[in-house]
């Protein structure tokens, strides 16, 4: 049963991005208020191979998850799909970690097994294939953990969970929690890691803790705007830097690798490679900026992924991934060879070696490579497409 559960969440996942992710511009509320007709609230599903999974959500008080949004309401009862508040415009970097939002707003409106439904939503937890968690502890971190402290709501859940008949029966293993924060239950791990996990990558934990047998890694929610409206006859030519990059250049672990990039990739005019903090004004300039590009790097950060590669993505500015083990989603699904450029660190950091690979790539190859971030290629074997609004 265990097996069927993670199976299901990562098909599920699937369906979620399709919706969700990748138009993170788009209010929520559109997407689960069966009243608000719309032609995006019931697509086929490419993945559904069987009946569809029945999840038991818990019925948490919002300061668990929806409250943390509007720290101004006392408003204790769990959500419900009409009263889902819309995602903060103005949140930062806050929106990367959102994961946990999105698949709760999907669990409300797709758990009521419409045609297609790949999650069905069930009150009875005796028949429940999963459970799932709807805990915010991405944002509860961003809000309540600024002293790499567990805060009192992650203490709460995991009291709770360790009440729960549901959660003692399996030890937790058909419980699904979104962590995507990589601080997210940073010294209480321990005791909800016989859950499925569902993280962007596993660069904090060891491989007995956190791992593809049990877990399943999803992608960041774009921060930048989708380029919905690139209508370039020749974005070869439009875009006129070849390789990009803004952000923070002093990271721990892997994210070393930045400051040293910044040395190697100094002098080159056709380079944009600039420290910078994500405040309002700077992501607006980013996004007009990878837009103007042919390559935007995704070097680690803190961690070995970043949202930077589902920004680029959503740019159509094809992603160059620096990393020697890095896990990507939905790896068994997508092949990123097909819209990525790929680099080791010694590649990386080799003085002209990545700016030389890049300047050889012929304009043919880069449409080749581009086309599908623009919507006009299939990946033929899984039947993925991905289309100008960067949905999956």
């Amino acid at each position: 049963m265990y097996r069927k559960a993670a199976i299901g969440l990562t098909f599920a996942l699937l369906l979620l991005i399709s919706y969700s992710i990748f138009i993170g511009t788009v209010d929520l509320r559109s997407y689960f208020i069966p009243l608000l007709k719309s032609s995006m609230l019931a697509p086929q599903s490419l993945c559904a191979t069987g009946p569809p999974l029945k999840v038991f959500m818990y019925d948490l008080p919002r300061r668990f998850n929806v409250g943390m949004l509007n720290r101004k309401s006392a408003e204790e009862a769990p959500v419900t799909a009409r009263e889902w508040p819309p995602w903060p415009r103005n949140s930062g970097l806050k929106k990367q970690h959102s994961v946990e939002y999105w698949m709760m707003g999907s669990v409300l409106w797709e758990g009521n097994g419409g045609e297609g439904s790949e999650v069905v939503r069930v009150s009875d937890p005796e028949v429940a294939d999963a459970f799932f968690v709807p805990f915010f502890s991405s944002l509860s971190f961003n809000t309540h953990g600024h002293n790499m402290n567990d805060p009192e709501t992650e203490i709460d859940v995991v009291k709770l969970l360790h009440e729960s008949k549901y959660w003692n029966k399996s030890g937790g293993r058909d419980h699904v929690i979104p962590m995507t924060h990589p601080n997210a239950f940073i010294f209480l791990r321990p005791q909800v890691n016989a859950s499925i996990q569902i993280v962007v990558d596993f660069g904090r934990y060891p491989h007995v803790m956190s791992n593809l047998s049990k877990d399943v890694v999803t992608p960041y929610v774009h921060v930048v705007e989708s380029f919905t409206d690139d209508n370039s006859s020749d974005p070869y030519e439009f875009r006129t830097t070849l390789l990009f990059f803004q952000g923070r250049t002093h990271r721990k672990d892997e994210g070393i690798v930045r400051a040293k990039l910044a040395k190697v990739l100094a002098g080159y005019d056709d380079v944009h490679y600039e420290r910078s903090v994500a405040t309002g004004e700077n992501i607006k300039l980013s996004t007009q900026r990878m837009r103007a590009s042919k390559f935007c790097l995704h070097p680690a950060g803190d961690t070995p992924s970043s949202c930077r590669l589902f920004d680029a993505i959503v740019s159509h500015c094809i992603p160059v991934i620096v990393s020697d083990e890095i896990e990507l989603p939905f790896e068994d699904e997508l092949d990123y060879n097909q819209f990525s450029v790929f680099f080791s660190f010694k590649e990386a950091l080799q003085p002209g070696c990545m700016v030389n690979e890049l300047r050889k790539l012929s304009k043919e190859k880069w449409m080749e490579i581009d086309n599908p971030l623009r919507g006009k290629a299939y990946n033929r074997n899984h039947n993925i497409h991905i289309d100008s609004a960067g949905v999956l």
